[in-house]
């Protein structure tokens, strides 16, 4: 009876539990989802209902997606956006799976050192290097210039090192060393064996990467004035009147900028989920 009583005990903890762990991501995820779902209610509503607490319009105006794309090039600047995204990206997996497969497989002088000031760069507010990247981009000529929006961030971040460092080092050392029996070199080791079991920690960087390219609104700020390379973001800010402000317009155009984020991540979930509980940055 005692122990029967006890299993039981314990099976109501279990339960209790579990609920409430389920009620808290259930709330957790209801804030998320709220302004989503406004913007979404708010994009389909006139101006004058914008400030109705009815969830679900009363006469969807669809009609607004179609006057943003003709107050704004939307459609030229969300391609801007994808090509930057795209390099920045490209740039940060290649370089940064780089340098973490040197911070950790390869020996040499001040290696740990070297990489615990590079570390230490995180530390170091954006705001505070905005100033001397300007003037490094006006010394170059690129200011209001594509180059401008790939060329500083290609070259890898603090951050997506240690992402690929700490991944590279869960990997088995006999891969290496059987690749180097055969006769690989450091190049080879990374490039046909390392890099490709390193997938899951790419997918991670690859998707943070593309969406802080995609949501970065100070930098393209400073560097761009022309429309014609302009970025989403800016088209946003632009749309806001300094005296009146459309806001179903608004909202409806934060809609139309947000959706190609949500297709990346449906697409990369999983793989996105693998990577970071393989990478150590889950909490592990």
């Amino acid at each position: 009876m005692v122990a029967r009583a006890r299993a039981d005990r314990a099976i109501r903890r279990r339960v209790v539990r579990g609920t409430a762990a389920y009620v808290g991501l259930v709330g957790i995820a209801w804030c998320a989802l709220v302004p989503i779902l406004w913007a979404v209610s708010g994009s389909l509503k006139r101006n004058g209902e914008i400030v109705d607490a009815a969830l679900l319009p009363h006469d969807p105006q669809w009609s607004n997606y179609a006057k943003v794309f003709e107050l704004l090039p939307l459609g030229r600047m969300l391609l801007n956006t994808m090509v930057y995204a795209l390099c920045v990206t490209a740039g940060q997996v290649f370089f940064c799976s780089l340098a973490g497969y040197a911070f950790a497989r390869l020996t040499f002088r001040g290696r740990d050192l070297l990489f615990l000031a590079y570390l230490a760069t995180l530390l170091v507010p954006l705001t505070v290097t905005v100033i001397p990247q300007f003037l490094l981009m006006r010394a170059f000529g690129w200011v209001d210039t594509p180059w401008a929006m790939i060329v500083p961030g290609l070259f890898g971040s603090a951050f997506g090192t240690y992402l690929m460092r700490q991944f590279f080092r869960t990997l088995p050392s006999e891969l290496e060393e059987a690749a180097i029996l055969d006769g690989c070199s450091p190049w080879q080791v990374y490039w046909r064996v390392l890099l490709p079991h390193a997938r899951p920690a790419v997918m991670v960087l690859a998707v943070l990467t593309w969406i802080t390219v995609w949501n970065d609104f100070l930098w393209p700020l400073v560097m761009i004035q022309r429309a014609d390379i302009a970025t989403a973001t800016l088209g946003l800010v632009r749309l806001q009147g300094q005296y009146h402000t459309q806001w179903p317009l608004l909202m409806t155009a934060a809609v139309v900028v947000l959706l190609p984020l949500v297709v990346i991540y449906s697409i990369a979930q999983r793989a996105f989920v693998r990577g970071v509980a393989l990478s150590g940055i889950g909490g592990r």
